[in-house]
């Protein structure tokens, strides 16, 4: 069979096929919004067109690419697994490669998180550390952050702050309650009752770009350890390096008792994630011979998945790149802070490292305000399509919306990203600012013009 043949032959057929055999709702809006294009190829922090133009890739595949599109050492060690026909997944056996990425985490987990369990997803790792945590505790609820993103399967869907999701699945798990972020005060009321299994939290919020504040997740461990209720880290998009820090929880010196990660472990070649726990709460799940099985999967040991993970690892330290990504960060957040004290409508800059989200609010001139309340009435999520939009149309950047009914656009590039590249970022939106910020103009008509379009297909 020859793939690549293959591909080159119906890669004009991409849209038709997806629209017809995968997901055709997601085909409509790439078409409608102009992000449409078909990709051929990924290098680093760029992805190349079919017409052969270049994009800067600030997605990253949501947080995926930390090491960068196709990374030459994370792909050799691939290409010599793939030769070394590999004995993975024998299920009844025990993996070297498994074994060897299990040491190499350990050493990187904060304090005692020691113990791991590999899986395919980060909704995976968050269903898996859900189970632990139930199992370990013999107690049922558990309680997580409104706005929190924790996965779309079952179990994490119920420990998801975001109604847009959660629609149309009720009902989800019983036993499963929110609060506030960064609220103190109502966490220990829900953990009052001493029947809470675990408490759930992204260190930066997925969603919203919201950071632990100052002395949060140390009071979280205070009031966990009182009630007996086990601290769970959703490190999936936050873990490798993302915010400077090889954790997020490692910027407050926490120590979790479960931590759920992936995305970038994978490096982007072969799905992983993991769950990685404290001996007290693994030796309580897997507590006998009997229970060898007491939670299991397929693929989650596979030696691709394990080797890819080393990989990862091993490019993360000898390119240095989690304080590159401090650095990096740094750079851009004082880029950005300087767009929001030129353009009124960049109201701040929320996240940490290279996890960055741009919150935009109601102008006070009133031209702009008058153009902002009418997008609004309009389609609350339309405002951000004003600066996704033209990025990668007029510019060639690639950036996402946060979310639904969210005026906040989220960046996350690769880490391996160059002063360079981000200054690149940082003139293009400077650009799509500006034209944002003329009211009548060529933006507000675009977006006025997808708002009809929208209305006349859905």
């Amino acid at each position: 069979m020859d793939i690549i043949s293959l591909i080159n032959t119906r890669r004009p057929e991409t849209f038709d096929l997806n629209r017809t055999y995968v997901n055709h709702q997601l085909t409509r809006v790439l078409e409608v919004i102009g992000f449409n294009r078909t990709y051929v190829s990924g290098q680093g922090a760029w992805l190349t067109d079919d017409q052969g133009v270049n994009v800067l890739d600030f997605l990253a595949g949501f947080g995926v690419f930390n090491v960068g599109r196709g990374h030459p050492v994370v792909a050799k060690v691939m290409h010599d697994m793939i030769d070394a026909n590999p004995p993975s997944m024998v299920q009844m056996g025990a993996g070297c490669v498994a074994g060897l990425l299990a040491e190499a985490l350990a050493e990187i987990a904060p304090g005692n998180l020691s113990k791991v369990f590999f899986t395919t997803s980060g909704t995976e790792s968050v269903e898996g550390a859900l189970k632990f945590a139930r199992q370990a505790t013999k107690r049922a609820r558990i309680v997580y952050c409104e706005k929190a993103f924790h996965g779309l399967t079952l179990g994490s869907l119920s420990v998801n702050g975001n109604e847009e999701f959660r629609s149309r699945n009720e009902p989800l798990l019983p036993e499963c309650v929110s609060v506030p972020f960064n609220d103190l005060e109502a966490l220990e009321k829900a953990l009052s009752s001493r029947d809470v299994a675990a408490f759930i939290f992204e260190p930066v919020q997925g969603k919203t770009l919201r950071v632990a504040a100052p002395g949060y997740l140390a009071g979280v461990r205070a009031l966990c350890d009182t009630y007996g209720t086990l601290m769970v880290a959703d490190e999936v998009q936050t873990g490798f390096g993302r915010t400077g820090k090889m954790f997020a929880v490692d910027h407050d010196n926490v120590v979790p008792d479960i931590m759920a990660v992936s995305k970038a472990l994978s490096g982007g070649f072969v799905p992983v994630g993991a769950v990685i726990a404290t001996p007290e709460v693994y030796d309580k799940v897997f507590d006998c011979m009997d229970r060898c099985y007491a939670h299991s999967n397929t693929f989650g040991r596979g030696d691709l998945a394990m080797a890819a993970g080393l990989a990862v690892l091993h490019v993360l330290k000898t390119e240095n790149l989690v304080a590159h990504a401090a650095e990096m960060g740094d750079y851009l957040l004082a880029g950005l802070n300087a767009l929001v004290a030129k353009y009124e409508m960049l109201h701040e800059i929320r996240g940490r490292g290279l996890m960055l989200g741009l919150q935009f609010g109601e102008p006070k001139s009133l031209g702009l305000k008058t153009g902002w309340k009418l997008i609004h009435s309009m389609n609350p999520d339309l405002f951000c399509q004003m600066i996704t939009m033209p990025l990668l149309e007029k510019h060639n950047v690639l950036t996402q919306v946060a979310g639904h009914h969210m005026d906040t656009v989220k960046i996350l590039p690769p880490l391996t990203i160059t002063k360079a590249e981000a200054d690149f970022f940082l003139t293009a939106l400077d650009s799509v600012l500006k034209s944002v910020h003329t009211f009548p103009g060529s933006a507000w008509s675009s977006v006025k013009n997808l708002a009809v379009r929208t209305a006349k297909t859905s």
